[in-house]
């Protein structure tokens, strides 16, 4: 599967293209679903990212267009992320696992569940979808209405699906999905080189 459209970021560097050429897009085709094998594909990315201590605190919420668990994650977007992220075929919601079984707190359990949203966005990428991840949702009420066991914490919700239509999005929303792509200058992000 190819995307119709790029928005391929002029790296300050040569990297790979599917880093280059990926992008959150706001702007999500209602169809086709997304299929078994990419869903697969994606976690199993994930599953493949590194952990502290190979802990792998990450956990997911999968959640088709047409299920209830995507109906209720909708519900707990706040109102700007659900204006457009509920045109999307499929939501996955990332939670992590602070505690581990033996009673030890995971302090890496936010980067590691990070890395695997990272692993599974670039997956998604290669595979022709795009994935847009967001914070703005009401944790609590979504980790209550799911019937989350309380020791996993609700952290971010991605839509992911094919590119829709811009044009098809409100004006504000429109207006940020074409701005051009931009990023700190990398001597802004390097605190120390000593190379």
């Amino acid at each position: 599967m190819s995307l119709t459209t790029t928005r391929r970021a002029e790296t300050a560097a040569p990297i790979l293209d599917v880093l280059a050429e990926r992008w959150s897009t706001r702007a999500f085709a209602g169809s086709p679903a997304v299929d078994a094998a990419a869903i697969d594909a994606m976690l199993e990315a994930a599953r493949w990212s590194p952990s502290a201590n190979n802990s792998q605190p990450w956990r997911f919420v999968v959640a088709p267009r047409g299920s209830s668990a995507f109906d209720t994650i909708v519900e707990h977007l706040v109102g700007f992320n659900r204006d457009w992220a509920q045109h999307a075929p499929l939501l996955i919601a990332g939670l992590i696992e602070p505690v581990g079984s033996d009673g030890r707190d995971r302090p890496l359990a936010l980067h590691d569940l990070g890395q695997a949203m990272a692993h599974l966005s670039v997956q998604a990428h290669a595979d022709g979808l795009l994935v847009h991840q967001m914070a703005g949702l009401d944790a609590a009420g979504l980790h209550t209405a799911l019937g989350l066991d309380a020791g996993l914490q609700l952290v971010t919700v991605s839509a992911i699906g094919a590119l829709g239509d811009a044009d098809a999005l409100p004006e504000a929303l429109r207006e940020r999905e074409t701005a051009p792509r931009t990023r700190l200058e990398r001597a802004e992000l390097v605190v120390l080189d000593g190379r």
